[in-house]
């Protein structure tokens, strides 16, 4: 029976192929196992049994098929009330490559990934939502993906081919928020995939092997990132869906998790080596930043016009909010244009152009609000003339402006 109904117990490192199944307590059957397998598969559970019988079926046909039966895929339920363990235990006669782990004395979506991974036999370890709201199919091309050599590859909703199907503006506005905050607190591990939060991925046993992992709340994607040897990261676009069955498990305490799960990491400071792996995008960059001094060249005109005594005389502040939305859509529409032209000619039409504006609207309004404070603090209260305040701080907001842009516009958000 390919049932395991103990857990190992202490460190959450994953081990060599060669040790990961010694020394931690599993049951006769699973040791004599000792053949490895091309890709192990984790579905972490709770209170997933009406879920988890289609769920089984549609894997097992795609990867009997994808790899010739070289895989395994491990259900590790945390005790489900519902008894999700045992409905994926009576399908283990039927799969031979399913196993089974159910958890008594711990919990957490996280952990439990990583517990499935210390147990599997593959090459390649990969997770999936045992809710039926992560497709399939995509595994497929999250394995073609694998197989051209990418330690880490990723299932997003921000690529093309990626979107929702049906999330409310709050939950929108939280996932963006909580990408933000990422980017903030963790720019070289966030800012290297457009999905951070995403919980459907692959990535090669060595390049997390005897790396001690500690994650917290639901997301292991970041702490993988974080701690694990990854070189080479690729993504594949995919379409979130609706749960069928069962209740959501989407809660605030998620989001507050992921937050102090970015803390904690920062400050270990075990980051610092991926800074010489990321790539910078000079070439958008350099576009991006002349589209901004043509927007620097309407900002400043229309500061004159506004503000200047000889001119119309308004106040400071009125006149730099008026001056930039003009500097705005200045910006916008070249940068729809040129900079990011090849990602706005996969989104025609009006709709997306306008969600398009709006977001960079959005994004600017952000770095308006920090160029005013900037500008009030270097002229009322440093001295420094109007004009050059104005560059200076129009200065410093470019950095931000570009980096946001380029991790949160012009992203693929809906398919037909």
């Amino acid at each position: 029976m390919n049932t395991l109904l103990s857990t190992p117990a202490g460190s959450l490192a994953v081990s060599p192929l060669s040790s990961n199944l010694e020394g931690r307590g599993y049951h006769r059957s699973v040791l004599e196992q000792e053949q490895t397998v091309h890709l192990s598969l984790v579905v972490p559970t709770y209170n997933e049994s009406e879920n988890v019988e289609h769920l089984v079926r549609t894997l097992c046909a795609l990867l009997d098929d994808a790899t010739s039966g070289d895989y395994e895929l491990i259900i590790v339920d945390d005790d489900s009330p519902d008894e999700t363990w045992r409905v994926a235990q009576d399908l283990t006669a039927e799969f031979p490559q399913l196993r089974v782990m159910r958890r008594e004395h711990e919990r957490g979506l996280s952990t439990a990934v990583i517990r499935g991974w210390q147990a599997a036999r593959g090459q390649i370890l990969g997770v999936i939502d045992g809710d039926l709201q992560h497709p399939p199919e995509t595994l497929l091309k999250l394995l073609e993906a694998i197989d051209k050599g990418a330690d880490l590859v990723v299932a997003s909703r921000h690529v093309e081919d990626g979107g929702v199907s049906n999330w409310s503006f709050t939950r929108r506005i939280l996932s963006r928020g909580a990408q933000l905050l990422g980017l903030m607190i963790l720019p070289n591990v966030v800012g290297r995939v457009t999905d951070p939060m995403s919980g459907y991925f692959l990535v090669r046993r060595r390049a997390i092997v005897d790396r001690e992992l500690s994650p917290m709340g639901y997301k292991i994607l970041i702490e993988v990132l974080g701690r694990g040897d990854i070189r080479h990261v690729a993504e594949v676009g995919y379409v979130f869906q609706e749960r069928l069955e069962g209740e959501s498990k989407v809660t605030w305490k998620q989001y507050v998790d992921y937050i102090l799960h970015l803390l904690k990491l920062r400050s270990r400071g075990r980051i610092s080596k991926l800074r010489q792996r990321l790539r910078f995008p000079a070439g958008r960059f350099l576009r991006f930043g002349v589209v901004g001094l043509s927007g620097v060249v309407v900002d400043m005109a229309m500061l004159f016009l506004l503000s200047d005594p000889s001119m119309l005389g308004w106040a400071l502040t009125r006149s730099k909010i008026l001056a930039a939305e003009t500097a705005i859509v200045n910006n916008f529409f070249w940068n729809d244009l040129w900079t990011f032209g090849d990602v706005a000619r996969r989104q025609r039409g009006w709709t997306p152009r306008l969600k398009r504006f709006l977001k960079f609207n959005l994004v600017c309004l952000m770095g308006l609000i920090l160029n005013v404070l900037l500008l009030n603090l270097f002229f009322n209260v440093l001295g420094i003339n109007r004009y050059a305040a104005n560059l200076l701080a129009i200065a410093i907001v470019t950095v931000w402006n570009f980096w946001i842009n380029l991790k949160l516009s012009w992203r693929v958000t809906e398919v037909k």
